[in-house]
C-alpha cells in the first residue's frame, strides 16, 4: 500500500467477531434481524427493548444465550446508562452500538395531539440521544475508538404527503444528530452513522405487503419510485450494519446511507 501500512484482508475487515455491541430495540424488526446476523457473526451482544417477554422469545429462538439482555428502553440517563453498563460489565467494554428503538405516529397536523408528537419525538430523538450520551462516555474513556450506527429513514430527507409531521421532523434530527456527533468524537476515532432504510416488512407495514385492495393500491404507486421494484426486507438491513460495524468503515462517519433500493434517486 502506498501508505506502507500492513495489509488487512477483506474477510478481517469485515469481521465483528468478537466485538461488543449494544442494539436497543432488540425485538423490532430490524433489532431482531440486526440480532441474528451479529450473533451469526460472532459479536457479543447486549440487547435492550422494553417487552421482556419479546426479548426471552428472541433469545430462546434465535438461540443467543450468551447475549447480556436488559429489559428497558432508553426513556431516561439511568435507563441507558443501565444498558451500556450492561453490555461492559458483560464483556469488559464496548465496541458499538446500534439504536433500533423508535415509533411513529400517523395523523394529520391539525388533529394530532402534542401529547403525539412528542412521544414520536421522545422515542426516536431523545432516546437515540441518551444512548449516544452513555455510549459516548464509556467509548472515549476507553479510548480505542468505535462505532454508532442510528436508524434513519428516508423520510428525513423528504417529507410525506399527510400524517408524518412528527415522523418526518425527528428522523431529519436522527441523520443531523449522526453528523453532529461524528464531528465531535471524530478526533477520537469515534464513528457514527445512520442507515436510513425505505418501507420494510415489519407488523407495523404489513398491510402495505398485503394481497388486499389497500395493499395493492400502496404498491401500485409508491413502487413508482423506487428502481428496483420492491420493499425492502428486514434482511436488507443487514450488509450496511456488518460494513458500519466493522473495520471496514474505518473512514467513513457523518453519513446517511439511504437503504431504499433507489428511491432518493429519483
Amino acid at each position: 500500500m502506498a501508505t506502507g501500512a500492513a495489509f488487512t484482508s477483506s474477510a478481517a475487515r469485515f469481521s465483528v467477531e468478537g466485538k461488543s455491541i449494544l442494539i436497543t430495540g432488540a425485538t423490532g424488526a430490524l433489532g431482531t434481524v440486526a440480532a441474528r446476523a451479529l450473533d451469526e457473526a460472532g459479536a457479543l451482544l447486549t440487547l435492550a427493548g422494553a417487552n421482556s417477554a419479546a426479548l426471552a422469545d428472541l433469545v430462546s429462538s434465535a438461540g443467543l444465550t450468551d447475549a447480556a439482555v436488559v429489559a428497558l428502553r432508553p426513556e431516561n440517563p439511568s435507563d441507558a446508562t443501565a444498558m451500556v453498563d450492561a453490555a461492559v460489565a458483560r464483556y469488559g467494554r464496548l465496541d458499538g452500538v446500534l439504536t433500533a428503538a423508535g415509533m411513529n405516529h400517523v395523523e394529520p397536523i391539525v388533529d394530532m395531539a402534542v401529547e403525539d408528537f412528542e412521544r414520536v419525538m421522545n422515542a426516536n430523538v431523545r432516546g437515540s440521544w441518551l444512548v449516544c450520551q452513555a455510549a459516548g462516555r464509556v467509548l472515549l474513556d476507553q479510548g480505542q475508538g468505535g462505532s454508532v450506527v442510528l436508524v434513519s429513514s428516508v423520510r428525513g430527507a423528504l417529507g410525506a404527503p399527510a400524517g408524518y409531521s412528527a415522523y418526518c421532523p425527528s428522523k431529519a434530527a436522527t441523520d443531523l444528530l449522526a453528523k453532529t456527533l461524528a464531528a465531535e468524537w471524530g478526533p477520537h476515532e469515534i464513528r457514527v452513522n445512520a442507515i436510513a432504510p425505505t418501507v420494510f416488512r415489519s407488523e407495523l407495514t404489513a398491510w402495505m405487503y398485503a394481497d388486499d385492495e389497500a395493499g395493492r393500491a400502496f404498491r401500485e404507486t409508491a413502487l413508482t419510485r423506487i428502481p428496483l421494484g420492491r420493499f425492502a426486507e428486514p434482511e436488507d438491513f443487514i450488509g450496511a450494519l456488518l460494513f458500519l460495524l466493522s473495520d471496514a468503515s474505518t473512514f467513513f462517519t457523518g453519513q446517511v446511507m439511504y437503504l431504499d433500493g433507489g428511491y432518493t434517486a429519483c
